[in-house]
């Protein structure tokens, strides 16, 4: 019997071995699925609470004309404003290199006008209801902009209006900078059209929540303003 005793040891460590070694690799994707998920529930949810401010999230302008996905949040947020969820909207974002015009420019712009980037007439949001905040080169960025001008406004709660899968990481970053938020995403535009669209969007918003939580900075994720 006491011959056995070496080799039961043996076998119980490798067997622990192998437990812990599933545990560091299951780990991880556990992790990494479970925010997935997370990401395309919040996506489907639109909580329309009555808000101080609307923000709509910038993206890609052109000549002060939004891009498709700039209108299609603009379009979301003129509803809201419409339907008394917020008295008055903000727009945000910087300017690129070369722009003659910033991102929350081009959205304040649209609101204000009477016709969208297509012609089509559409009704006009008054000036005073409309405020742009000319900063913000990615989401973080432009979200603690935002955090400064509603203290100086004394605005305490937003609807932040982006698309779905932008929704999770967009309301955590303006949570942090101290506005209760919740979103009320856009079910319109190039990002929302398509299911390998969709998909693209979700894994990649994935990896922006997973980099935001370990580091608390943006991952400058440019392209069509989710950065």
């Amino acid at each position: 019997m006491t011959a056995h005793a070496p080799t039961t040891g043996r076998r119980a460590t490798a067997r622990l071995l192998r437990r812990v070694l599933a545990g560091i690799v299951l780990l991880p994707l556990l992790i990494v699925g479970g925010t997935a998920f997370r990401v395309w529930q919040v996506a489907r949810l639109d909580d329309r609470s009555t808000a101080d401010i609307a923000v709509v999230l910038g993206a890609a302008q052109y000549g002060g004309r939004p891009s498709d996905v700039l209108e299609a949040r603009l379009a979301h947020a003129q509803q809201l404003f419409e339907r008394g969820v917020a008295k008055t909207v903000v727009t945000v974002g910087g300017r690129g290199l070369g722009d003659t015009y910033t991102e929350a420019e081009a959205g304040q712009r649209w609101l204000v006008g009477d016709e969208t980037k297509s012609g089509t007439a559409k009704k006009a949001i008054p000036k005073d209801k409309v405020v742009a905040v000319n900063e913000g080169a990615d989401t973080l960025g432009s979200l603690q902009a935002v955090a400064r001008e509603a203290e100086k406004r004394g605005w305490h709660s937003a609807v932040i209006v982006s698309d779905p899968w932008h929704s999770l990481r967009a309301r955590t970053m303006a949570g942090d900078t101290g506005l209760a938020a919740w979103a009320s995403p856009t079910r319109r535009g190039p990002i929302v059209q398509t299911r390998e669209t969709q998909l693209r969007y979700i894994l990649r918003e994935t990896a922006g929540v997973l980099y935001y939580r370990l580091t608390h900075t943006s991952t400058h994720m440019a392209d069509n303003g989710l950065g």
